[in-house]
């Protein structure tokens, strides 16, 4: 099965979806920062025979607007909710990892009438620190880019999987293959959360919810059982031998986990 590009605006900004169709309950698939929807090519092939899957590349990331003046939470939260209307994707089910999980947790508590499932890959309430932009900054500015190859590409990145789905995301121009997004964007959108947490939009989610954590995962311990603390039905697993791009390093297992908790709900 193959996706068609669908495409979206808001207030002036051009977002670009992969819309694998599908027969069933619309599934919505959210990446992360400096990711792209391609990310979740793997985990749409498996899903869209009985769900309508759309992968979404958000605002300054892949396809989208590269620019956008606004990356605040609320707007990354308001193109998730005009992607739903445009495309007509009757309460979806939200899927997001690391960053983009941390949206679709803010679109559920700010929306719950409109969603009907949420899915948090690597994301959490938690984690303030000021030191987070500079940090990102750091890293991105340790990209040799251009990259000489696809090739050089997949080995910085991490190798295996996760460099090949990290490295699916760069354009080729100019005799080298470069990032799809812009290094000022990405720091900029991490602005809010590294000045606060985010606990009381987690307890305002009423939505059923799975937590998916990597066995080597980015979310405290201490953070990840003050969830489940204060919002007790929540379902959460950790998958083994996984590190921040699981849905990268297994997309297998994180489908099957998919099927049996969407299987609950119906």
């Amino acid at each position: 099965m193959t996706w068609s590009e669908r495409i979206v605006v808001r207030d002036g900004v051009r977002l670009v979806c992969r819309d694998w169709g599908g027969p069933g309950q619309p599934i919505v698939l959210l990446h992360g920062l400096a990711g792209h929807a391609g990310e979740w090519d793997a985990t749409s092939r498996r899903l869209s025979p009985g769900y309508r899957v759309v992968a979404v590349d958000q605002r300054g990331h892949g396809d989208s607007e590269r620019l956008p003046k606004d990356v605040s939470r609320a707007a990354y939260v308001a193109d998730v909710i005009t992607v739903v209307d445009q495309l007509e994707l009757r309460r979806p089910i939200l899927v997001g990892q690391s960053l983009g999980g941390h949206t679709a947790m803010l679109t559920a508590a700010a929306h719950p009438e409109r969603i009907h499932a949420l899915v948090l890959i690597e994301a959490g309430p938690g984690g303030a620190n000021p030191n987070t932009p500079g940090e990102i900054a750091g890293w991105l500015d340790s990209w040799p880019t251009p990259f000489a190859s696809l090739d050089v590409a997949v080995q910085f990145l991490g190798g295996g999987p996760v460099g090949e789905g990290w490295a699916a995301g760069l354009e080729e121009r100019d005799g080298g293959w470069w990032p799809r997004f812009d290094r000022d964007v990405m720091v900029r959108s991490l602005a809010e959360n590294a000045r606060r947490t985010f606990w009381d939009e987690w307890e305002q989610v009423k939505c059923p919810t799975l937590v998916t954590l990597a066995q080597s995962s980015i979310i405290p311990p201490l953070e990840a059982d003050d969830m489940l603390r204060r919002r007790p039905a929540t379902v959460a697993v950790s998958i083994p031998r996984t590190g921040h791009d699981l849905h990268l390093e297994q997309p297998g297992t994180l489908h099957t986990l998919l099927s049996d908790f969407l299987n609950e709900l119906a």
